[in-house]
């Protein structure tokens, strides 16, 4: 069972997204307003059949139901918001304190810090923890080079301390060719420089990375997905959150990796990561 704590838009996406692709077995929506939790449940189990999913889709109010939980996704309450800050780092603590041993999973945009506190102040394991916002910016990345060129099949890493991210714009690829040989220059700069107008993204774009992280830590993948996670050494930081791909699986990020990237690249991350 996939728990999803908070109903709002982000989350109702999310439990709407793994509903509809139908690889795991049922979804728990929990939030304050628990007549909006089991609403947008059944919206959702009522499309069940138009999209061929029969996942269980439930709602519920108490955030301890999640304890049973394969996977908990911390998303957007109705009444509060996005589960961030000392709000968010007392949610954690009260279901670290009933015993969870389940991934965490934070869907929201503005989510980074509330990892990085959880990592230093409750100590949860960085292997727990996997941000899922961030990497859609991957994907709004991959759309405009398409658009730029007519062209689909865009390979291209995006990495970053959100709300910052750096391109790796000296190893994309596209059919087979590096995008630096068919885009000029001032043209991947104007797609770098106008990300920050693109951030946070919308529940949409979030939901569809969350529901690929989410199956993968259940039932594993050779995929590598991007995710926000907290760096052990990597490039010499610790305790930071940063986009970065990664492998996972049984629960817990198995695996970190840097992208390639230019020097230049490189800089310009390790810049941002220690901010």
């Amino acid at each position: 069972m996939i728990a999803i704590i908070g109903s709002g838009p982000i989350g109702a996406a999310i439990a709407h997204r793994l509903a509809e692709r139908g690889r795991v077995s049922a979804v728990r929506l929990l939030d304050s307003n628990i007549g909006v939790a089991q609403g947008k449940a059944l919206d959702i189990r009522q499309s069940g059949p138009i999209a061929g999913s029969d996942v269980r889709v439930s709602g519920a109010s108490d955030p301890l139901d999640a304890a049973s939980a394969d996977v908990i996704v911390l998303a957007d309450d109705t009444a509060s918001g996005a589960w961030e800050g000392d709000k968010g780092l007392a949610l954690l603590e009260r279901l670290v304190r009933a015993g969870v041993k389940a991934p965490f999973v934070f869907a929201a945009p503005s989510q980074a810090p509330l990892i990085e506190m959880a990592a230093r102040e409750l100590h949860l394991a960085a292997d727990r923890m996997i941000g899922t916002a961030a990497p859609a910016i991957q994907n709004i990345v991959a759309s405009l080079v398409s658009i730029e060129l007519g062209q689909t099949g865009v390979a291209v890493a995006v990495t970053g301390r959100p709300p910052a991210f750096v391109v790796g714009w000296s190893s994309a690829t596209i059919g087979g060719a590096l995008v630096t040989d068919r885009v000029p220059p001032h043209r991947l700069l104007a797609i770098s420089q106008a990300l920050p107008r693109l951030w946070p993204p919308g529940p949409e774009a979030i939901a569809a990375p969350t529901a690929l992280v989410v199956e993968a830590l259940v039932s594993g993948t050779r995929r590598v997905l991007p995710a926000v996670t907290i760096l052990d050494g990597d490039l010499g930081v610790r305790g930071r959150a940063g986009l970065l791909p990664v492998s996972l699986g049984n629960g817990r990020v198995l695996s970190r990796s840097i992208p390639s990237l230019s020097p230049q690249e490189r800089t310009e991350l390790l810049t941002q990561l220690m901010k």
